[in-house]
């Protein structure tokens, strides 16, 4: 909302030295987001005054029009002799009323105007246009003044050139603030003057008399005000005054009659409308549209209503979308326009339609249609329901003033009655909610500022007012107090958390996790949780994997994404192949959130009401229509995993160091991770890992881990070779047999030994492993594989597993029997179960 300073003190007497960012300051404390003070005219220097065209010379030696013309500009000059001014616009005659900038003004933009010789002639001055001049973008033309203008009259105070403008940027429930009577509101209270409201007009009682109205929908219409104005002069202008008052509200005048209305909307806040009542037929109404109608708003398109729409109609069908927009049949008709059969040429009589329409509803319609006007932005933050009639008043009264009209004695009024609300609110109540001790003075005062009717002593009645719908709890009136006192006085108070409470072991662990692969070199990306079917076809899942049933969403943000994930792949794949395209060559992501996999129970819920708490058995109701949302974890990797340098060639990453991202994982979980050969799309088939803990005693699948199929790396557009791993973070969590316990530190020293097993190549090195660390006994303090060897030395189909085995006692120095005897165990368990050969 433009809030012109000039305008704003008709209605707020400032002192004289106030300025508009005097004023801004001054909002801004009251919770107002002023964005910005315009300086209007601050860089325009006169003599800027009215000129009389006396006489035009056509100059036909150039390409282009050129006159040159005699201006009569007074006494201006300092001689009373006209001025000779070269001018290239056609649209002005002898005897018009011109603006003209005299040698040694300055137009905005530091534009200095001399007198200056050009096509043969010498020009004293400039004839100016609405954009040359500030007044907005057009510069089709010279400004044409009305002719009860003097000349030699100060332009520079006639137009009204030099002013400030607020930009207000108003938030959804200040939507009274959309008014200069709003924020004239606000401005009074925030200096501490007296405020003349606009609205307070002397306005005739209901009668009979007046056009006739009917509303079908109370509940969306529950005030509709009928004003008639006759006699009018279709030739009649908007003074200057109203034209300026409008641009500089960041609005176009148009017409008389429409620029009245939109005139009244910003001064009171009360969108209204205005018919040519010859153009109509029959009674105005209000009613939803009816299947098949259709309407042309005045933006000249054809738009199929919807039955949900609210319409205005006469005796002939809808004539206007409600609180959005009007009918291009009954729009005023200007004078040159070709008149209807039988009447003048431009609307003589005016119909105004004043009402109060349902927020809600307009704010559909508005958007249905993709109609986002003026009227429409201030009903569905709300409109004052009692300024209906006072907005006609006014109307019907600048009508009269500025285009000679008669007011019909007749006044329509449809209104269902509605009650005050009041609130009941603890006087101490702000003082508890702000830390502050304001007292019941001062609570009173400030509510009784914003125009709230308040009784009661230790308990008050407040009766909020009926242009502050925002108003319904005790909560809002005590941040209106808040703000009004100032949150600067507000003291900066620590909160005070409740003690014995602290994260639970899921989320302990989802931050070990994030923490270690951090560590580890991984960077967490954060994707949306949605997903479509071309994403699963790009994973290869077949079509009875589980992965593709989804929930669906009912108003999903994207076509193409319709429903919730069931795999944290598709995010990190497409954030890894979107990075890679932008240069980035070693990646390594990882991401930590939920999935959600469909039970077949779910169903819509049902809506419950926010006045009070949901009982427990309807939480559980809601509970049961949702899906499973196991929390999950994801590694991708592409690219080199040890960098080329000085040190050695580099290593690409490959489904080696996807698995040792699972083990990562797991290691934060504190359980042991079970690996095994698997076939489980998108991987790979003959690099793909099964990923299995111990859960209550049964082994139990909580991921893979791998190396992706070509097929869908070329799906994806990935780098070749890309690797993944995707586990199951809530089994994790259960696998673990309790909380994690710090390593203890051994003082005695460590006996290594080395040991290489020959084997069939396809016994996995995990099984060998855990052959060994089962006969090593409690004196294993790690094993690790460092060679693997395959030749004629261990023959066909056999492979060389080569270990190291640590040996660590806490209490004592192991001897070199104590370790040979472990590691002879160790390797005695290996044969027996994996069939292994010690090797010389």
């Amino acid at each position: 909302m433009r809030a012109p300073l000039s305008w704003l003190r008709e209605y707020v007497d400032l002192p004289a030295g106030v300025t508009g960012r005097d004023v801004a300051a001054r909002l801004i404390a009251a919770g107002l987001e002023v964005e910005t003070v315009e300086q209007l005219g601050a860089d325009i220097t006169g003599p800027l005054v009215v000129g009389r065209v006396l006489a035009i010379e056509e100059l036909t030696e150039f390409k282009k029009p050129i006159r040159y013309c005699q201006v009569d500009v007074g006494t201006a000059n300092g001689t009373g002799q006209p001025q000779n001014i070269v001018c290239g616009a056609t649209n002005f005659r002898v005897g018009d009323k011109v603006v003209v900038v005299l040698p040694g003004g300055v137009l905005p933009g530091g534009f200095e105007i001399s007198a200056r010789k050009t096509y043969g002639r010498v020009s004293e001055g400039m004839i100016c246009s609405a954009r040359e001049l500030g007044l907005g973008d057009d510069h089709g033309g010279i400004l044409v003044l009305p002719p009860e203008h003097e000349a030699g009259t100060d332009a520079i105070e006639l137009l009204e050139l030099v002013d400030e403008v607020l930009d207000i940027a108003v938030t959804t429930n200040r939507g009274y603030c959309l008014s200069m009577r709003g924020i004239a509101r606000e401005t009074a209270t925030a200096f501490g003057l007296p405020l003349r409201d606009p609205a307070l007009l002397d306005v005739p009682a209901p009668n009979d008399s007046g056009y006739p109205a009917e509303v079908a929908d109370p509940a969306a219409c529950d005030r509709l005000v009928v004003r008639t104005v006759g006699g009018l002069r279709p030739e009649a202008h908007s003074p200057i005054w109203l034209q300026r008052r409008l641009q500089k509200a960041g609005m176009r005048p148009i017409s008389l009659a429409v620029d009245i209305t939109n005139y009244v909307m910003l001064e009171i806040g009360q969108p209204l409308h205005a018919y040519d009542r010859a153009r109509l037929s029959g009674p105005i109404g209000v009613r939803r549209a009816r299947p098949g109608e259709k309407l042309t708003t005045l933006d000249g398109a054809a738009r199929a209503l919807d039955p949900e729409d609210l319409v205005i109609t006469d005796g002939n069908g809808p004539i206007g979308l409600a609180g959005v927009m009007g009918g291009a049949d009954t729009e005023i008709a200007d004078a040159t326009e070709e008149p209807l059969v039988g009447q003048a040429q431009g609307t003589t009589d005016i119909v105004l339609e004043i009402a109060h329409f349902d927020p809600v509803s307009v704010a559909r319609t508005a958007r249905r249609h993709k109609l986002a006007s003026e009227a429409a932005r201030r009903f569905e933050r709300g409109v004052d329901p009692q300024a209906a009639a006072a907005a006609g008043q006014r109307a019907v009264d600048l009508l009269v003033l500025l285009a000679g009209g008669k007011a019909d004695p007749g006044v329509t009024e449809v209104a269902a009655d509605r009650a005050a609300r009041a609130i009941v609110i603890p006087a101490d109540h702000p003082d508890r909610v702000a830390g502050v001790t304001y007292g019941r003075e001062t609570v009173v005062r400030r509510l009784q500022e914003i125009g709230c009717d308040v009784t009661g002593t230790d308990e008050l009645t407040v009766t909020v007012p009926s242009w502050r719908p925002d108003l319904t709890d005790p909560n809002d009136l005590a941040e209106e107090v808040i703000r009004l006192e100032g949150y600067e006085a507000l003291p900066a108070t620590l909160p005070r958390p409740p003690a014995g409470r602290g994260l639970t072991e899921r989320q302990r662990l989802h931050r070990r996790v994030g923490r270690a692969l951090v560590g580890a070199g991984y960077v967490e990306a954060l994707n949306y949780p949605f997903v479509g079917p071309a994403a699963l076809d790009a994973l290869g899942l077949p079509a009875d994997d589980a992965r593709r049933r989804v929930v669906r969403l009912v108003n999903p943000l994207s076509d193409e994404a319709p429903a919730l994930r069931t795999t944290l792949l598709p995010g990190l794949l497409e954030a890894l192949r979107r990075n890679h395209g932008r240069g980035s060559q070693e990646l390594a992501l990882f991401e930590t959130g939920l999935v959600f996999r469909p039970t077949g129970n779910e169903a819509a819920p049902a809506r419950l009401p926010v006045t009070v708490r949901p009982s427990d058995e309807e939480i559980a109701g809601l509970n049961a229509t949702l899906p499973q949302q196991p929390r999950r974890v994801a590694t991708v990797l592409a690219g080199a995993r040890e960098p080329a340098g000085w040190w050695g060639p580099g290593r690409l990453a490959d489904w080696a160091d996807a698995v040792e991202s699972a083990r990562t994982v797991a290691r934060q979980a504190g359980v042991e991770l079970i690996v095994e050969n698997d076939r489980h799309a998108p991987w790979h088939p003959g690099r793909c890992a099964a990923l299995f803990v111990v859960v209550d005693g049964t082994k139990t699948l909580v991921g893979h881990a791998g190396e992706l199929h070509p097929r869908v790396i070329k799906a994806l557009g990935l780098p070749a070779g890309t690797c993944a791993m995707e586990a199951d973070l809530d089994l994790l969590g259960r696998a673990a047999t309790g909380p994690l316990s710090a390593p203890s530190i051994s003082s005695f020293p460590v006996a290594t030994q080395d040991v290489a097993l020959v084997v069939d190549a396809a016994v996995p090195a995990a099984e060998v492993e855990a052959a060994l660390r089962s006969g090593a006994g409690e004196l294993l303090e790690s094993l690790r594989l460092f060679d693997v060897f395959t030749g004629e030395q261990v023959g066909p189909g056999r492979k060389s597993l080569a270990y190291a085995l640590r040996f660590r006692a806490p209490d004592r120095t192991l001897t070199a029997e104590e370790a040979t005897a472990a590691r002879e165990a160790a390797v005695a368990a290996a044969v027996e179960r994996t069939g292994a050969v010690l090797r010389g």
